[in-house]
């Protein structure tokens, strides 16, 4: 192990865990354990070889692979070699995955050969030099073997990564973000910028060296990654799982792994809950902590989680991935405002502010402002893109983000999130939030999942257009959910036409994307 110097980086928090618990299982993947022991050396070797290879200090270092194990050496080892990881879904296109390694700039990158016809396919619609390549799995092709690379590394590195004259200011992370406006851009994170994220987050968590974390999120979506980061710093173990998508094969995962904590976002949870209607029984006793970000949760959804787990914490949570998180909503809190995603978490401060950007009192809407040390750098390479989310503060000076999304506040200061500004629908000429109107028809017995988009409409400017997901055995006309939604809203808040859908589109991390329902 490297010797830490008084610098703090991202990965001197999982050395510090392998020092004091070496022998402590640090991850669980397909049915095997792997010490904390075990993953420091194989990230040492794994650095050596790729500063060997050629990666200097500051290169990218791209990771193509799904939730496994080699991701996870791939992430300490690039750190360790000075680099900076980046992240990339694993069901991302040949088009697309030639377009991040070349805005990005890579110098290396790592894959499985499940994955080799997608890079296969990539690299040649590269302009310039193709990174060099490391392939996990059985077949390397004519790219260098990862096997064989670990072992040539551990073999000169002698089970100590390279000792870097890195700061805490230094790139630690470029991780693109979705491009469902447009294409992706690399949000460019520091190492003091994730380390206070993590910080902040593993405070109000309270997470524990005794805690066994589920992560069945892409670690490409830094949800997903941060349960890494957050359980080695700890001392923690990570169950990793691939996917989600099947919440039978997570419950019993979760069962037989003794999980403690389990991150979810609102499509899993509506899944897992649509198991109590096929007779399956939750049974996971050491379960303490439920969290939820990537969007709110409905409130029919807080109150059947909370029922179904009652000894469990729920946290509602708020966070993008130009900063990570945001905000939280303490648990004691969900009785009171359950529709809440909370207030800033520690060391972040919160504002809104209208379209002249002037700070709003509490009871408020407006566009949601933040300052702390968590803020990425900018986009890469983006500066115009760079320019409309990182602005100066007219009161202090001081550079802050704008998040572009829409929320409200009570007279607490508590924040209620409403629509992306691009998703807020102008109907009859007044505002209409989709997360309000989505609400109400959750509260419909049968209805699983909805959501609530504009279309355009000669008479209102834009009509309110919702798409239902039924429970299995559920029947409903759209007269029904029409008349279920006058009970409750305005009438301008209204759907107009309602499609009942098997499925929403999604986007690669769960979220509802709204763009697709717009197609």
């Amino acid at each position: 192990m490297t010797d830490t110097s008084e610098v703090r980086l991202l990965h001197h928090e999982f050395e510090r865990s392998a020092r004091r618990v070496p022998d402590k299982i640090a991850l669980r993947c397909e049915d095997r354990g792997y010490t904390y022991a075990e993953l420091d050396a194989a990230s040492a070797a794994l650095a050596v070889a790729l500063r060997a290879g050629g990666v200097a200090e500051g290169d990218r270092v791209a990771q193509f692979i799904d939730n496994e194990y080699e991701a996870v050496i791939g992430l300490l080892g690039a750190l360790r070699a000075g680099a900076v990881f980046m992240p990339i879904n694993p069901s991302t296109k040949p088009a697309k995955l030639a377009y991040l390694l070349d805005d990005s700039g890579a110098r290396a990158l790592l894959t499985h050969s499940a994955l080799l016809r997608v890079v296969t396919e990539a690299l040649p619609q590269l302009p310039g030099s193709w990174p060099h390549v490391y392939v996990a799995g059985p077949d390397a092709s004519e790219h260098a073997s990862l096997t064989a690379v670990l072992a040539q590394g551990a073999k000169t590195s002698g089970g100590r990564a390279p000792v870097l004259a890195r700061e805490a200011g230094d790139l630690a992370a470029l991780i693109y973000t979705s491009g469902s406006t447009g294409q992706a851009k690399g949000v460019m994170l520091t190492h003091a910028n994730m380390l206070a994220a993590a910080d902040s987050i593993g405070t109000y968590l309270g997470l524990e060296e005794r805690d066994v974390i589920l992560c069945g999120l892409p670690l490409a979506f830094d949800y997903g990654l941060y349960q890494l980061l957050l359980a080695f710093r700890v001392g923690a173990t990570v169950v990793l799982e691939r996917t989600l998508a099947f919440p039978a094969r997570v419950f019993e995962l979760a069962r037989r792994e003794g999980v403690t904590v389990l991150p979810g976002v609102p499509t899993f949870f509506a899944m897992l809950l649509n198991l109590r209607g096929a007779g399956t029984a939750p049974d996971l006793p050491g379960l303490r902590l439920l969290t939820n970000t990537a969007a709110a949760l409905p409130l029919a959804h807080i109150e059947a989680l909370r029922r179904w787990f009652p000894k469990a914490r729920l946290f509602s949570m708020y966070g993008l991935t130009e900063c990570k998180r945001v905000t939280y909503l303490p648990p004691e809190q969900l009785d009171v405002r359950p529709a809440s995603v909370g207030r800033g978490m520690p060391n972040v401060e919160v504002w809104l502010v209208d379209d002249a950007g002037n700070r709003l009192p509490p009871g408020s809407t407006g566009e949601l402002v933040i300052r702390g040390p968590n803020v990425m750098q900018g986009y890469w390479r983006k500066p115009a893109e760079t320019a409309e989310r990182l602005r100066a503060d007219p009161a202090t000076g001081e550079t802050v983000l704008y998040s572009g999304d829409i929320f409200r506040t009570d007279a607490d200061g508590y924040l209620y999130f409403l629509a992306r500004r691009d998703d807020i629908i102008k109907s009859r000429g007044e505002k209409v939030s989709p997360r309000e109107v989505e609400d109400v028809l959750h509260r419909l017995p049968g209805v699983r999942e909805a959501a609530v988009v504009g279309v355009a409409d000669t008479l209102l400017g834009q009509a309110i257009k919702a798409y239902v997901v039924l429970t299995p055995g559920a029947a409903y006309a759209a007269r029904d959910v029409i008349k279920h939604c006058l009970g409750s809203l305005e009438s301008f808040m209204v759907p107009k036409y309602v499609e009942f859908v098997d499925a929403l589109p999604q986007t690669d991390t769960g979220k509802v994307t709204r763009a697709g329902l717009r197609a």
